[in-house]
């Protein structure tokens, strides 16, 4: 597949809730990442298969975004964009792991696009 899955993320108004019951129910390790002040992200590592990760989104009800592996963020968008998507989310750098940005096709369904630095 030309662009697989490669990254899970929920975003949650209470990530610690969430953390504990994912950790229980499917042994997952958890690795808490500084994002700066007062905040963090929250690395799942499951072993095989695709990882993820939890962050805070206090605004938002709990959900799971997947994101799809694409060779440039910004050619990405635009084209999700051209061919009838919305732009939920720019394109955005994490530093020292790549850019993403999230869009939702024509029927609303929400996805994200990443884009690893090389």
């Amino acid at each position: 597949m030309a662009n697989p899955f490669v990254w899970v993320e929920l975003h949650t108004p209470d990530p610690e809730k969430s953390k504990s019951f994912y950790q229980k129910l499917f042994a997952w390790h958890l690795k808490e990442v500084p994002l700066g002040p007062g905040a963090t992200y929250t690395m799942i590592d499951v072993g095989e298969g695709t990882g993820g990760g939890v962050m805070h989104s206090p605004d938002t009800p709990s959900r799971w975004l997947a994101y799809v592996l694409v060779d440039d963020v910004g050619t990405a968008t635009k084209a999700a964009e051209a061919l009838g998507g919305k732009v939920v989310h720019g394109r955005t750098e994490v530093p020292g792991f790549g850019w993403l940005s999230v869009i939702a096709d024509p029927g609303g369904a929400v996805l994200g696009l990443w884009q690893r630095k090389s």
